[in-house]
């Protein structure tokens, strides 16, 4: 699944594409309806026709296009691509919404899984109730992070993975930023020292911004614009490197499941 820094490398991609186009209509060109999360698409259509794209931006895993009333938000989930139009290769049976603006740009949602959707909301509360800090915003300290982290009985692995704490985090930067701080996933969230809390305060937003300056990560098929890839898959330390050699101490890296995600680290350097 797309996580933070894919969302956000969609979001430059598309923001100057289509801020400022007015909404003409919104159509499911392979019929499949429960894209439309919130509405149906007669009522998803009433409510956003003639509406300007004033920003685009990012909340979490959601791409916001905040309109001059309301919001659409889009989920990619496992799947998930936005594209300016259909190439050729193009199967209109995985190509789940298409905005079409007055101008005579569109834009199509191409999604094989069918699992992204679109959700339109008169305003943000539901996602702001479910979303917690923004890890590259200024509310996301090392002391917002150990007050959370000591107050968990919880693995350390699915405390991050919970949105409600840090909105945006996924599977390859967590495993990512665990190795960086040499904290085993199922080590327990309270157990964890303060000087490996603070660590893990100053990787994560790091690693984050590092992974969006080559566009995020391509595993399978991610395509931040126009079925363009993400580079960062090459700086990976441990995700996806089952067998390896651990790039500090050169033991072998090790895959197990944590809240059934595959999960990636190095068992001498990450002590459980």
């Amino acid at each position: 699944m797309p996580e933070l820094p894919e969302v956000q490398s969609v979001v430059n991609y598309f923001k100057p594409l289509l801020t400022q186009e007015k909404i003409h209509n919104i159509t499911s060109p392979n019929g499949y309806e429960k894209v439309f999360d919130t509405h149906s698409i007669l009522n998803i259509n009433t409510a956003t026709k003639g509406l300007c794209i004033d920003d685009v931006y990012r909340k979490g895993k959601y791409i916001v296009l905040d309109l001059s009333k309301g919001f659409l938000c889009i989920h990619l989930r496992m799947t998930g691509q936005l594209q300016m139009d259909m190439k050729q290769a193009d199967s209109v049976k995985h190509c789940s919404f298409a905005i079409f603006f007055e101008s005579g740009k569109s834009v199509y949602f191409k999604d094989y899984r069918k699992f992204g959707r679109l959700y339109y909301y008169k305003n943000l509360d539901i996602l702001n109730d479910k979303l917690g800090v923004e890890p590259l915003s200024t509310e996301f300290t090392y002391e917002y992070l150990l007050q959370r982290v000591k107050r968990s009985s919880g693995m350390i692995k699915p405390f991050l993975l919970n949105q409600k704490h840090i909105a945006g985090l996924g599977n390859i930067y967590i495993d990512e930023s665990l190795w960086l701080s040499k904290i085993h996933p199922k080590k327990i969230s309270s157990s964890i020292s303060k000087s490996k809390i603070k660590i893990l305060s100053e990787v994560i937003p790091k690693i984050l911004t590092q992974a969006i300056e080559f566009n995020g990560t391509t595993i399978i098929n991610f395509s931040y614009g126009n079925q363009v890839s993400g580079d960062f898959k090459q700086f990976l330390n441990v995700f996806g490197k089952r067998g390896g050699p651990c790039p500090r101490c050169k033991s072998k890296l090790k895959k197990i499941f944590v809240c059934q995600r595959g999960t990636h680290y190095c068992s001498k350097c990450q002590k459980i």
